[in-house]
């Protein structure tokens, strides 16, 4: 007799994925300066680890709040019963000014509009439960996060639709592109909900631009489509140019307060700009009354903590503490970020230029064999057994053109990241590749326009649908 559902014994989940392989396989052997310096170094997590030195040392000024105390008195009893799962309304509403105040208060977000999830993995799924039935489809730019695999579909029965994108032009979205996803779509018999978008993008580490953000506006409008932003990295941009929501845009094209503001959403976490993943803090903001009251009632399932709330609605509330948070955290970032792609660059390998994020997206076509998918894992099977750096794959990205790869820099000590740095430049250097491959071949490489998409990318998309029994 079958035990368990094929919910849970298919692949939907994604967990087979090279992406998640590398976490198993660091897992097994984990750097450790002292215990273990021979160790496999983890550059395939996303943390934020820079400024927790900036948090401590808040809560040691504000031991009320770490110890669950107002004006000296405990009020563990008070936390400890039943919330209500619409949340507490001062954390609410210190998360709506920490969103406003990471986009230079140019927009407002009403603390009403928010529905709190367990960090973005679960807001993300919460709306494709309220916005897809089982088969509908959501198109996403590639390359994409791969945890999207499981966030979107696994659950849902919703599909995912590649938006294509080409290092032509910087993996930037155009009309093109999102024309022929949508067609795509309906030539696979799916009917498409929206758009998903990360902003600024994972795994890119760039912002999307003023023109893409009006592009998906203007196409979401002409689809009657809903347009889903997920923007947990805003508070991550390190370059001169300002973060731009879709918010924003919104503002700018006079369509806030309109029917298609209700089909634009916004997700957002502190996972990655204030560093706490572990505290499972996401939110889905949303003009659609319908859909706040349906995530709301959704959210049940996965709950943010009275006590996380009460912690952090203090430290959010503390504004010269976020300034001060925000402006240093974008210092540290961009000072680690230029350490990276100056060390790679000095072992011949380059980087898009990215300016936001915890990673780059790194251009390592000129060490493939042959320009191919199966060479591509062969070089990250060595990168991961033999140099023991754990980084990802394009593919498990979604990306079409071979030989990308993203490499985390902000989830480590400087110690650490040089160790690393020096442990790729030792493998570029001992291959018969790095010896043999001039500037000119390597810039003849870099040149290389997106390779035509493999039946491998769909595979990877639709593996776990169900057939048809018509």
């Amino acid at each position: 007799m079958k035990q368990l559902s094929t919910k849970v014994t298919g692949n939907g989940h994604g967990q087979d994925s090279s992406y998640f392989l590398g976490w198993e396989e660091y897992e097994k052997n984990p750097y450790d300066e002292i215990k273990n310096p021979n160790g496999m170094i983890q550059m395939g997590l996303a943390e934020n680890q820079l400024c927790f030195d900036l948090i401590e040392s808040w809560l040691a000024r504000n031991p009320d709040a770490a110890s669950l105390k107002r004006n000296g008195q405990s009020i563990f009893r008070e936390l400890a019963l039943f919330q209500d799962y619409h949340g507490m309304p001062e954390f609410k509403k210190a998360m709506a000014e920490f969103m406003e105040e990471i986009r230079g208060n140019r927009v407002t977000f009403d603390p009403k509009k928010i529905v709190l999830a367990a960090g973005s993995t679960s807001a993300n799924e919460t709306l494709m439960f309220c916005l897809a039935e089982p088969g509908d489809a959501f198109l996403l730019p590639t390359p994409y996060y791969p945890g999207f695999d499981r966030d979107l579909k696994w659950r849902t029965g919703a599909e995912i639709v590649p938006i294509h994108c080409s290092s032509s032009n910087g993996f930037q979205i155009t009309e093109a592109a999102l024309q022929q996803a949508y067609q795509q779509a309906h030539k696979l018999d799916l009917k498409v909900k929206g758009v998903l978008v990360t902003n600024p993008s994972n795994p890119l580490g760039t912002a999307l631009t003023r023109r893409e953000l009006n592009l998906l506006v203007d196409f979401i409008t002409s689809k009657n489509i809903h347009l889903i932003s997920d923007e947990i990295y805003s508070g991550t941009m390190f370059g001169f140019e300002q973060f731009i929501s879709v918010m924003d845009v919104l503002k700018d094209k006079k369509l806030e307060n309109t029917e298609v503001s209700k089909r634009v959403h916004v997700v957002y976490s502190l996972s990655k700009d204030l560093g706490l993943p572990g505290f499972r803090v996401g939110a889905i903001y949303s003009n659609d009354e319908m859909i706040v009251s349906a995530a709301t009632k959704m959210s049940s399932f996965g709950l943010v903590s009275s006590q996380t709330q009460y912690l952090l609605s203090a430290l959010l509330s503390d504004k010269k503490f976020t300034s001060q948070y925000l402006e240093e955290n974008q210092k540290r970032l961009k000072s680690r970020q230029k350490r990276l792609v100056s060390g790679l660059e000095s072992a011949g390998i380059t980087c898009l230029r990215s300016n936001a994020g915890l990673f780059c997206w790194v251009d390592m076509r000129h060490l493939l064999d042959t320009n191919t998918f199966e060479a591509e894992l062969d070089l990250w099977k060595k990168i991961v057994y033999n140099v023991k750096l754990n980084i990802s794959p394009g593919s498990s990205c979604h990306c079409t053109e071979p030989g990308w790869f993203r490499v985390c820099f902000a989830n480590m000590s400087e110690g650490t990241l040089d160790l690393a740095l020096k442990r790729l430049k030792t493998f570029v250097e001992s291959t018969d590749c790095g010896r043999m491959i001039s500037r000119s071949s390597h810039e003849r490489l870099k040149s290389l326009r997106k390779k035509t998409v493999s039946n491998w990318v769909f595979r990877v998309s639709w593996s776990d649908r169900v057939p048809d029994e018509r």
